[in-house]
């Protein structure tokens, strides 16, 4: 199986959990070039096939001069596969869950094993760090590194009011990271509230995984959800393709 099929998986997958909507991407490394990535055209990653994706170099500039319109944001990838050579796929996801920790002092914590990196430091960047009254899109290289270095050598990083980037060796772990943080989030928000009520003068607290726990946890290949996801995608994709042959 190609790569850039597994992008488009990858990118179906992370919008059939709603981690991604209309505005969120899924990009991964050249497995030839290791300083150009693939993402598809400014589409919804709904709708993606091999035929929208496109090649970018670290500057992310379209290795082909002209063609369709690439999405605003691709600056977060090229930044990031620049300073992170150890990075091979990337989300950025709008997970409605995990935004309200972007902007709280409520801090991300890992209440889920297979959320467990979590714990290995999620920071969050505010966009004002780098520019003050932005459209909170990442726009330009300028951002981008700005994002980048605020990532630096951590599995993710929240964007304040926006949604988060995560990080990979591959394109499983890239997207594994994304959608169970989404669950993760959830649950964290569901046992603030069960403790609240059950202890409201605030003596006991929510249960989160220990840094034991987390590094015995670190090693999460998500391989099996890969496989799951990737599995009933490849049917979906021949369905489709045998739909339009016949038509």
């Amino acid at each position: 199986m190609s790569l850039l099929q597994d992008l488009v998986i990858a990118s179906r997958t992370c919008a059939e959990h709603g981690v991604i909507d209309a505005y969120g991407h899924v990009s991964v490394r050249s497995d030839t070039s290791p300083d150009r990535y693939w993402m598809a055209r400014a589409v919804a990653p709904e709708l993606i096939t091999e035929d929208d994706l496109l090649e970018f170099d670290l500057d992310s500039n379209r290795i082909q001069e002209r063609g369709p319109a690439a999405y605003n944001e691709r600056y977060i990838h090229g930044e990031i596969y620049k300073l992170r050579p150890d990075v091979h796929a990337i989300v950025h996801n709008h997970s409605h869950a995990v935004v309200p920790f972007s902007c709280t002092g409520c801090q991300l914590k890992p209440i889920f094993h297979l959320a467990a990196f979590i714990g290995e430091g999620v920071p969050t960047w505010d966009i004002r760090e780098a520019q003050r009254g932005s459209d909170m899109l990442v726009r330009n290289a300028s951002l981008g590194k700005s994002l980048a270095h605020k990532l630096g050598q951590h599995p993710a990083a929240l964007m304040r009011g926006h949604g988060s980037v995560v990080v990979g060796a591959n394109l499983a772990i890239a997207v594994g990271r994304t959608i169970y943080p989404d669950h993760n989030a959830k649950m964290q928000m569901q046992a603030m509230q069960m403790q609240a009520m059950s202890s409201p003068s605030g003596s006991k607290d929510v249960v989160y995984l220990d840094e034991d726990e987390v590094q015995a946890l670190a090693w999460q290949s998500y391989a099996r959800s890969w496989d799951l996801w990737r599995t009933r995608w490849l049917k979906r994709l021949a369905s489709e393709k045998a739909h339009h042959n016949f038509e």
